[in-house]
Parts: structure tokens; C-alpha cells; sequence
């Protein structure tokens, strides 16, 4: 039986994740904060389901979760970097210098430093498989997103670094990029709970759901040995990149 680990499992992109991956066959270890909810989804999914307590901006809680694993003798075939958020809509200028700092230590830190800890014994097996949930705000920029936006496009050169630098080995790396998702916490977290504004975003749009990327994540699994795709852009369908920002009537330079 093949192992997936997958951060952020709690809720949201993550505990679609794991219900896909647990029906698929593989044995999923859940790391998130929230043990209550990870205990939730234990119930849910039976003993092929194993729920680690990880708080991957935690450099402690990280060599705790790890340690684990590897008393468990546990193989990591499939590694899923999959937690992160965003926090506030504030132009760059007006932006909390906590929720930046917060942003950078989850979205980037914590997914580099999970990857530091499980790609050398892939290495050593000379096989396994990393997908990194990233974002279409790495590629397009939107008002607002600035260290957000930012921390997604390192997601993107990351992984395409790791894969230039795995070169000569069987270990894959995928980046995902969502578009616009509902049925997450993603919107509530980074909008300070202000439900009138998550719901005014999504109101009259299909989005995406945390399944259809739960069912992108099992698709590039299954994919071949001799087959890595590099980046999957998936948007709603009602969803699309927008014009180039023009601002009339400024001053002259």
C-alpha cells in the first residue's frame, strides 16, 4: 500500500485530499493543527487514515511530526504541500506587517521546510512524488494580492527548481494552481470571518470545489512513472484573466 502525507488536512483543499487519495487505496497520513477535526476525519475515513498533529510554521512541531513517521517506518510515496492562506485584501500599502510575516512563514517556510525534511529519503528510494497546491494569483496579480500573490509564484519557481534539480532521478514534482474555490475556509480566513463579504464573492458564480482539486491531485498520481506534470492552471469556467489595469487622467511625470 502506497502512503500519501498531505499538510493542511483538516479542512478544506486537504480533507478532499485525503477522502480522494483514501479511495484510491492509499494509506494517507493528515497533518494539520486542529486535532479535533483531523480525530473527525479519522472516524470518517477507518485506519488507513492517520491523523499527525503538525503545525508546519513550527519547526518543532515539524521534527516531532517527522520523527513519527519515521518510528511508524513509514515510506512517503506521495507528498501533497497543500497548506497555506491568505490574510486580508489590503492594498500593500495599508497591509499588516503580521499578516505578511504569517503568510510567508506558512505559504513558503513551511512548505519548503516540509519538503527539506521528506525529499531526501524519496531520493534515497529513488521514487515518490511531491504536488504543491499553488494559486493562479502566483501568475496573475490583482489588487490585494501582493505576499500572497508573491508566496504562490515561489510555489511555482520552487517546484520547477525541484525538478531541475532532481534531474536524473524518478522523483515527480506538480504545482496546482486554483482558481476561485468555494467550500474551503480559505475566503472566511482571509476576509477576518466577514461572512456578508465570503458570501458576496461567490454569489452567483459556480466555483471551483476543494473535490475538483482533490480529483486533480488523484489524476496526477495516477499518471504514469515515466510522466511528471510540471503545472495544472485550473479556473471556473466562470473564471477568466481579466484586461491590463489602465489609470487615466494622472498627473504628468
Amino acid at each position: 500500500m502506497k502512503t500519501a502525507f498531505a499538510t493542511g488536512a483538516s479542512s478544506g483543499f486537504g480533507r478532499a485530499i485525503c477522502r480522494s487519495l483514501i479511495g484510491k487505496g492509499y494509506r494517507v497520513i493528515g497533518g494539520a493543527r486542529r486535532m479535533d477535526k483531523l480525530r473527525a476525519l479519522e472516524a470518517e475515513l477507518g485506519v488507513n487514515f492517520i491523523p499527525l498533529a503538525l503545525d508546519v510554521t513550527d519547526p518543532m512541531s515539524l521534527e516531532t511530526a517527522v520523527e513519527q513517521i519515521r518510528d511508524a517506518s513509514l515510506q512517503i510515496d506521495l507528498l501533497v504541500n497543500n497548506a497555506g492562506l491568505a490574510l486580508g485584501v489590503d492594498r500593500a500599502q495599508a497591509s499588516s506587517a503580521e499578516n505578511w510575516q504569517r503568510m510567508i512563514d506558512t505559504n513558503i517556510t513551511g512548505l519548503a521546510m516540509v519538503t527539506h525534511k521528506i525529499l531526501p529519503q524519496m531520493v534515497e528510494a529513488d521514487s515518490g512524488m511531491i504536488i504543491n497546491i499553488g494559486s493562479i494569483a502566483g501568475t496573475y496579480p490583482y489588487p490585494g494580492g501582493n505576499v500572497y500573490g508573491a508566496s504562490k509564484a515561489f510555489v511555482r519557481q520552487f517546484s520547477l527548481n525541484l525538478r531541475a534539480d532532481l534531474a536524473g532521478t524518478r522523483v515527480r514534482v506538480s504545482n496546482i494552481e486554483p482558481g476561485l474555490c468555494s467550500g474551503t475556509d480559505f475566503s472566511m480566513v482571509r476576509l477576518n470571518g466577514d461572512l456578508d463579504a465570503v458570501q458576496a464573492l461567490y454569489r452567483d458564480v459556480q466555483a471551483l470545489l476543494p473535490e475538483d482539486i482533490a480529483a486533480t491531485v488523484a489524476w496526477i498520481a495516477e499518471q504514469p512513472a515515466h510522466v511528471n506534470i510540471n503545472t495544472v492552471e485550473i479556473m471556473p469556467v466562470a473564471q477568466s484573466s481579466a484586461a491590463l489595469n489602465v489609470v487615466r487622467n494622472l498627473p504628468p511625470c
